[in-house]
């Protein structure tokens, strides 16, 4: 089974998602060739996307390294990155039959009208592993893994279907999609709470300006290029010494500003080849539901959130937040990680959280400097366990370059381990162990009833 799904996971997206759009595109009515058009684009729009995260990783990392050598910002977690706790999760036990077991579970609750979600995004099923890996580990047992691997994932798609019409109505082309991944939704409460309360101080909740209103009110200073250029330039200012070694180093830095503007303007572009895959496919379903079960039945095609981390409000923001997060991380008292190779997937904090900000630049960077400041703890709460979980998995895969943590270090990575989700699992079984099992069990069964009851009241209201 691991040889079996290390193999279709090894593929990638970009290969996979042709295969899976043109079998979906052409079981629901589309022609051969239209349907791996639409999955083609998907693939391509994937490729890009690693080109670009490459692009911006291969930038930072060397002037990044550098800040961290001349300021000695180095601290006892080591930020090992997705890869590693992608690693980690595939390659014990529960990863490798996370994809089976997650589906069967998908499949029951859509026969029960507990969801309306249909989990195609496997490449971020890691995520499910990831937790279920790291309490396998902890606790020496199999069943508890898949147990915390199976509650994560059901509240993540209860929380994809509660979301998905406020997500399909913020980004323009993603009618019938919705976004069941709980790094995403584990940041969405965050973002409603937080501003609900904006809108009670006095100053905040008068300014309302999303991308577009800084474009109009900053020019040039506005545009997410420029500002990628600008944020370039002062990291590549920041690696240098001294006066005398920035003007050495001008062409270089010079560089890093050209490629971090790359990058954010590249963004958009490549994203909005997934918007025209995704389009005859969701059109289709959409028709199809509607002819067999009627117009009051809907039915949501999950996917990965990075359909849209090219919107203008995430890049700026996403932006803004590389720098002060190094520095919250210096900074917080306690905290232990400092972020490097965590930071490209900063764009994916936002997904969830522009829909419920309605895209204002201010609330958004907000509700980012507090979910990156508690999840800078997270990480180093996890830390222990997550550093026990990679020595298990490197000692069984030697070659497995991805998991070798530094001597000296703990191992941690922002992309899943600072997720509220994952933290509220990992807290009630390390701590509550038997009593936290339960608190998750009748939480999870109230969730499940509660979007059952919703997903019916909603369908009475459209007959």
């Amino acid at each position: 089974m691991e040889q079996v799904f290390s193999y279709i996971i090894g593929l990638g997206a970009a290969v996979m998602m042709p295969i899976i759009f043109t079998i979906l595109g052409v079981c629901i009515g589309i022609k051969f060739s239209k349907a791996l058009k639409s999955g083609l684009y998907v693939g391509v729009g994937f490729v890009g996307l690693s080109i670009i995260t490459a692009l911006l990783v291969d930038t930072m990392s060397p002037a990044l390294s550098k800040v961290v050598e001349i300021y000695g910002l180095e601290l006892q977690v080591f930020d090992m990155g997705w890869p590693a706790a992608a690693s980690v999760a595939y390659n014990t036990l529960v990863g490798s039959f996370i994809i089976p077991v997650c589906l069967g579970v998908n499949l029951v609750l859509l026969l029960l009208g507990c969801t309306r979600t249909v989990n195609i995004d496997l490449w971020n099923y890691w995520h499910f592993a990831f937790i279920g890996a790291v309490i396998y580990f902890m606790t020496d047992s199999v069943v508890w893994g898949f147990f915390a691997a199976i509650i994560c994932y059901i509240i993540t798609l209860v929380l994809a279907d509660v979301t998905a019409k406020k997500f399909q109505k913020f980004y323009p082309g993603m009618d019938g999609i919705s976004i069941p991944q709980p790094f995403c939704q584990g940041f969405m409460p965050f973002a409603v709470g937080i501003n609900k309360v904006l809108d009670y101080v006095p100053g905040i909740n008068k300014v309302n300006i999303d991308s577009e209103g800084m474009k109009k009110k900053f020019g040039l200073f506005g545009e997410p290029l420029f500002l990628g250029v600008l944020i370039g330039i002062i990291i590549g200012c920041l690696a240098c010494r001294n006066w005398q070694e920035i003007v050495d180093n001008i062409p270089t830095t010079l560089q890093i500003g050209i490629k971090m503007g790359a990058v954010m303007e590249l963004i958009p572009r490549i994203t909005s080849l997934f918007i025209e895959g995704l389009k005859p496919i969701a059109e289709a379903t959409k028709e199809l539901i509607a002819k067999k079960f009627g117009a009051d039945k809907e039915l949501y095609i999950g996917m990965s959130p990075a359909l849209v981390i090219g919107h203008p409000t995430t890049l700026v923001v996403s932006l803004l937040l590389i720098p002060v997060t190094l520095v919250l991380a210096v900074v917080l008292p306690g905290n232990q990680f400092l972020p490097l190779a965590s930071l490209a997937g900063m764009f994916y904090v936002f997904v969830m959280v522009l829909p419920y900000t309605n895209g204002n630049v201010l609330r958004s960077f907000i509700v980012g400097l507090v979910v990156i400041a508690i999840g800078l703890y997270f990480v180093t709460w996890m830390a222990g366990d997550f550093t026990s979980a990679a020595h298990h998995v490197a000692a069984i895969h030697p070659d497995d370059k991805t998991v070798q943590v530094p001597a000296g270090f703990s191992a941690g990575a922002l992309d899943f381990a600072s997720s509220p989700l994952s933290t509220l699992i990992y807290a009630c079984m390390k701590y509550i162990n038997y009593i936290g099992a339960g608190i998750l069990t009748v939480l999870t069964i109230l969730l499940v009833v509660w979007n059952r009851m919703r997903i019916n009241s909603a369908g009475k209201k459209n007959k």
